[in-house]
């Protein structure tokens, strides 16, 4: 499985978890910080990525028009 961390979550996950999830990217880093949720949307559909994120954005998009991409919906506060 490949990871595309949405940009409220921090860019240093991807190398944190390279070695788990090979291939996993980072909105910021790919440039798309500021786009729309369907712009990261069918980026992910398109390269075969998971979306993390902790927006309900997200989740509520997969709720509605389902997968791909799948979704992983992180609802913790602030840590570390």
């Amino acid at each position: 499985m490949k990871l595309l961390f949405d940009e409220n979550l921090s860019g240093q996950l991807t190398d944190a978890l390279a070695d788990v999830y090979p291939g996993s990217e980072d909105v910021l880093a790919l440039g798309l910080g500021g786009a729309g949720d369907g712009v990261v949307w069918e980026y992910a559909k398109r390269n075969g990525l998971t979306v993390v994120s902790k927006d309900a954005d997200f989740y509520e998009r997969s709720m509605r028009v389902g997968a791909p991409p799948k979704v992983v919906w992180i609802r913790l506060g602030n840590c570390r």
